[in-house]
């Protein structure tokens, strides 16, 4: 870890040093602020003791952030263009890290304080957008182009579908339950079993479901959120010291002929299929080393070309330690705009699903040696969400045990909310799309007190939809803004 610093310069390694610490803030405040949701519904039904609670969910947020993979990571890293994260310097990385995480940190804050269950993935992705269009408005590129914005298509459907199919999903497991078990104590709130069993805890095996969802939410959230962390560490270290991250130095002889042979395989796959995308990459033309542009852009037109280029740079190339810092950026270029293509390619209509598969399997290929993360970031992230977990938690407890339904939360509201999210953030992990804890878990629970007919607290969930719709607005406006600003004092 400590070899990136060598041969930066004092300025360097400061900045180096407080946008990590930025990063790790960001998720520090992340566990304290969306892990409360995990464990609200495990506290407020008195299964375990809060502190216990908070302790087991860090410990369980901290596995996850470890098992979790970058899938997640690089699908918010890739809601900037490719050109934005090909071309980053030092100055413009430290502008962007820097304007994303103070927009995003002052938005968990604030609704935090106020102890509104918000969502820490609507905020970075807000940011995460607004500093893409703000770059595209002082560079002079069409806002169309500032940001990727089929992966952002692809992220909002999952951050609007997944809490719509938490409140029906939560709601329906309550109504079979209900069904199937109508006169199960599972159906009382803590307060019915305390006056009329005279009973703290939850029946035995109640309260072993509902401690084992809140540590299955536990365990997905850090998957899912901190994965996160992992892809603004991995932007934070491209754009401050490139020539070490910008591919994996680590990389075995294995992996980096994989990327080679992946290369010519798209090279054959594309003449394959010169029927439906000659036109889109232009194969007709007899493209060549000396084709691509002096000022590099990704452009599908050339394509045979970049592949080319890979190829020639990969020659022979047992470790990336060998190449030079120059070419290791000039290859990770190459390899980012054969990525960016292949995605492009692959929602084009005509090309025939059994094509689409082997050209994603090439893809996987392709990035593995740039879609990476260090062990040491993986675990950073795992300890800062991990201790985040363990304070702050009193606030949004309440709000999600009390005030979404005007009854108590149930043993089994509490147990079909927590499944639910185990479930639908879970499936996230497995597509690799980032969503929200707070509105997966909140929309269960009002899934569940519609369903047990108990109402819901009007004002509660207007706070909670207005926040939802207010975080993303909010947090682009935010850190567009201080990307603006702050690119103009320093240029």
């Amino acid at each position: 870890m400590f070899d990136l610093f060598a041969g930066l310069t004092p300025w360097v390694i400061i900045s180096l040093i407080l946008a990590l610490t930025f990063v790790l803030a960001f998720e520090f405040i992340n566990g304290f602020h969306d892990t409360a949701n995990a464990v609200a519904t495990v506290i407020y039904t008195k299964a375990m003791p809060p502190h216990l609670a908070v302790v087991a969910s860090g410990i369980f947020n901290f596995l996850g952030v470890l098992l979790g993979g970058v899938g997640v990571a690089y699908a918010i890293v890739h809601l900037l263009p490719v050109e934005l994260l090909i071309d980053v310097d030092t100055s413009r990385g430290l502008i962007m890290v820097f304007a994303m995480l103070t927009a995003a940190i002052a938005w968990n804050l604030g609704t935090w304080y106020f102890g509104i269950p918000a969502s820490s993935s609507h905020t970075l992705i807000g940011s995460i957008l607004g500093v893409g269009l703000a770059n595209a408005w002082i560079t002079g590129i069409p806002l169309t182009e500032g940001v990727n914005w089929r992966k952002a298509i692809e992220i909002g459907m999952s951050l609007v579908f997944s809490p719509a199919a938490g409140f029906l999903l939560a709601g329906l497991f309550l109504v079979l339950l209900k069904y199937f078990a109508p006169l199960s104590k599972m159906h009382i709130t803590p307060e019915k079993r305390r006056e009329v069993a005279e009973k703290k805890r939850p029946p035995f095996w109640n309260r072993v479901v509902l401690i084992a969802s809140a540590m299955g939410v536990s365990f997905v959230h850090g998957s899912n959120d901190g994965q996160k962390g992992i892809g603004l560490i991995m932007l934070v270290l491209i754009g401050i010291v490139p020539a070490k991250f910008v591919l994996d130095l680590e990389a075995t002889p294995y992996q980096i002929k994989r990327t080679y042979d992946a290369a010519l395989h798209l090279s054959e796959f594309y003449e394959r299929n010169t029927h439906t995308l000659g036109e889109f990459l232009m194969l007709e033309k007899a493209n060549s080393r000396e084709d691509l542009p002096k000022v590099y852009r990704c452009d599908p037109t050339t394509t045979m070309a970049t592949i080319a280029a890979v190829r020639k740079n990969l020659e022979g190339v047992r470790d990336y330690e060998t190449l030079t810092p120059e070419k290791r950026i000039e290859t990770r270029r190459y390899l980012l705009c054969l990525d960016d293509t292949a995605r492009k390619v692959t929602a084009l209509p005509g090309l025939p699903s059994r094509e689409k598969s082997d050209l994603k399997k090439l893809h996987q290929d392709l990035v593995s040696t740039t879609e990476y993360s260090p062990f040491w970031v993986i675990l950073a992230v795992a300890l800062a969400l991990g201790l985040g977990t363990m304070v702050g938690w009193k606030r949004v407890v309440l709000t999600v045990g009390e005030k979404i339904g005007k009854a108590g939360m149930t043993y089994a509201q509490g147990m079909c909310a927590q499944v639910t999210a185990v479930i639908m953030i879970g499936l996230a992990n497995i597509y690799r799309l980032p969503v929200s804890t707070t509105h997966v878990l909140s929309s269960g629970v009002a899934g569940t007190m519609v369903a047990n007919r108990s109402g819901l607290h009007t004002n509660t969930v207007k706070t909670i939809m207005m926040a939802w719709v207010l975080t993303l607005p909010a947090s682009m406006l935010l850190s567009a803004g201080l990307f603006w600003a702050a690119s103009k004092v320093l240029h």
